[in-house]
């Protein structure tokens, strides 16, 4: 028994979802448009303002992409209503970002500073130093640019220095305890 995979979808005023035949269900909205397409084993069906994913069996896989296409459609819904965004912080003596344009430019303490170039639909906004926030309507994407980002500079666990999201908590170790 799927719960995410049976519950509806309502459709806000605003957004506009068309399904095709071979599955592909596109969402147009007021902060763009989103399309992939779905396993024909789960039929996506939409009646006034509701969708519905049905699944053709009850195999094991079926089942688990059920839940999975529901709330891939849900995001698309999401993304293109509100948008979605991950906030990273930067903690360390010297570490910063500066934007100019689409690229980012880190300094994370080594003998070169990281340029990275925002791809297409992605948004990135450096409101100070040491902070950055990736925005965009895609929620995969965003999640992928934000996880690319923290991986220039992971935070260590002694001093907590490098890159990590907002909230996130990382697990200290104590450090050298001198001798005698």
């Amino acid at each position: 028994m799927s719960r995410i995979g049976n519950k509806t979808i309502t459709v806000p005023a605003g957004v506009e979802v068309s399904i095709s035949e071979a599955n592909e269900v596109t969402v147009k909205g007021p902060k763009g448009t989103l399309s992939r397409t779905f396993s024909p084993l789960i039929e996506v069906k939409q009646e006034g303002l509701e969708i519905n994913c049905k699944r053709a069996n009850e195999e094991k896989h079926t089942k688990q992409l059920h839940g999975t296409t529901r709330a891939l459609i849900h995001n698309m819904i999401v993304g293109v209503t509100e948008g979605y965004s991950k906030t990273l912080e930067i903690e360390g003596i010297g570490y910063r970002a500066a934007l100019s344009g689409k690229t980012l430019t880190l300094n994370l303490g080594y003998s070169h500073q990281i340029v990275y170039t925002a791809e297409e639909g992605i948004d990135l906004t450096v409101p100070n130093a040491n902070t950055i926030v990736v925005s965009g309507i895609d929620k995969q994407r965003v999640g992928e640019v934000a996880s690319v980002i923290r991986s220039y500079r992971k935070p260590e666990p002694y001093k907590g220095k490098g890159i990590h999201y907002k909230g996130e908590h990382i697990r200290r170790k104590e450090g050298k305890t001198a001798g005698k």
